[in-house]
């Protein structure tokens, strides 16, 4: 099992600032990706970037004024996102 399958480990907070999108997991962790992977958040308001809720048990995150759903597998393997985003059902 690789570090990004292990299924303890979860999404416990998410930050987004104008360079990146930052996680913060179960484990201790912190994750930060450029914000340049995920062109929907890139172009979003501070407000669309804040409204965010875990999906997945806390396997991914959805931004739902954006209509944007992206996996932790994705955030720790550095995936860029399509333009529409990544579905992840919660």
């Amino acid at each position: 099992m690789s570090f990004s399958d292990d299924p303890t480990v979860r999404i416990v907070s998410v930050t987004v600032d104008d360079d990146r999108l930052t996680v913060d997991l179960t484990d201790g962790r912190t994750v930060s990706v450029p914000l340049a992977f995920y062109p929907s958040l890139l172009g979003a308001s501070q407000e669309q970037r804040g409204h965010w809720k875990l999906i997945g048990r806390g396997r991914g995150v959805h931004w739902p004024d954006l209509d944007e759903d992206l996996s932790l597998k994705g955030i720790l393997m550095g995936t860029p996102s399509a333009q529409g985003g990544q579905r992840l059902a919660g």
